[in-house]
């Protein structure tokens, strides 16, 4: 059985006097104080959710990388009208959907898949952008399709209608489609 040892005598017998949630519920704050010096300190208990490793298309392995996220959303949003905040939220979000996975490697292709929807509800032109490089469009009339897609009706209200991956798997994005673009706004 493990204890929590007094940071003041490095006695082992504490005991837990008062627990509060902070941090909007994703810790615990313990006050705690030592049997033996009756000194008082506090812990913090958060939940630890790992990110996976990644399995790229070839095959290799790599650890997760926050930047290289945030760097994809960037690049499909430049010169969008779309806030750093709602950027931070969507990484936010893609990292959440990855870690309640709960999976210790995940392809590549989910995490892509995930930038999708995300880019799919903040702007549709960056969304566009992002599927004509994350698909490789090989002409013009592959934009049209991803765009065509976007502007079919809603299969359920507030859910978007299923899209084709190159790969010919569904695509079901999280969040309802905001306006539709079309080739001249890209």
């Amino acid at each position: 059985m493990a204890f929590m040892h007094c940071p003041f005598c490095n006695e082992t017998d504490t005991k837990v006097i008062d627990s509060r949630l902070v941090a909007e519920g994703g810790q615990v704050r313990r006050r705690r104080e030592c049997a033996s010096c009756k000194e008082r300190f506090s812990t913090f208990e958060s939940a630890e959710l790992v990110m996976p490793r990644i399995i790229k298309q070839n095959g290799s392995r790599e650890p997760f990388n926050e930047e290289k996220l945030r760097d994809g959303f960037q690049r499909a949003l430049e010169k969008r009208p779309v806030s750093v905040e709602a950027i931070e939220l969507s990484v936010q979000n893609v990292k959440h959907h990855l870690q309640v996975l709960g999976e210790r490697e995940i392809k590549s292709l989910l995490v892509g898949e995930q930038v999708m929807a995300e880019l799919r509800s903040l702007d549709q032109v960056a969304y566009v952008r992002f599927a004509s490089v994350y698909r490789s469009f090989q002409d013009i009339s592959e934009f049209q399709q991803e765009i065509d897609r976007l502007n079919q009706p809603h299969a359920q209200e507030g859910t978007a209608q299923p899209t084709t991956q190159a790969d010919g798997q569904a695509n079901n994005p999280l969040h309802p489609a905001p306006p539709k673009p079309s080739l001249k706004q890209l």
